[in-house]
C-alpha cells in the first residue's frame, strides 16, 4: 500500500509539472502554421540539440533565433522552444522575438 501511495504522488507530481510548463494557444501571442514535416524536424532539433535552432530551419529572423539560443538554456524554455519551432509560430511578445 505504502509502495502505492508513493508511485501515485510521484505520478501526480510529474503529470503537475508538465501541465504547468506546457504552453497554451491562450497565452502565445502570434500565429501558428500547419504543421508538416519541416516543422516536425524543427521542433526537435530545438528541442533535442539546441533551442533556436528549429526557429533558423523555420526561417525565422535572427533576433528571433538568438533569442531562443540564449533563453533556450534554461529548462522551461526549451521545451517551449521546441513547441514553438513545431507549430512554427511567427510573431510573438518582445517585438516577435518569443
Amino acid at each position: 500500500m505504502n509502495q502505492a501511495v508513493k508511485m501515485g504522488t510521484l505520478s501526480l507530481m510529474l503529470a503537475g509539472t508538465l501541465v504547468s510548463v506546457a504552453p497554451t494557444a491562450a497565452f502565445a501571442a502570434g500565429t501558428t502554421h500547419k504543421i508538416t514535416g519541416k516543422s516536425v524536424l524543427a521542433g526537435a532539433t530545438s528541442l533535442i540539440i539546441w533551442p533556436g535552432i528549429g526557429q533558423a530551419i523555420n526561417s525565422d529572423p535572427g533576433d528571433k533565433v538568438a533569442t531562443h539560443a540564449i533563453i533556450g538554456l534554461f529548462p522551461p524554455f526549451r521545451l517551449w522552444s521546441g513547441w514553438d519551432a513545431l507549430v512554427n509560430r511567427t510573431g510573438g511578445y518582445w517585438h516577435g522575438r518569443i
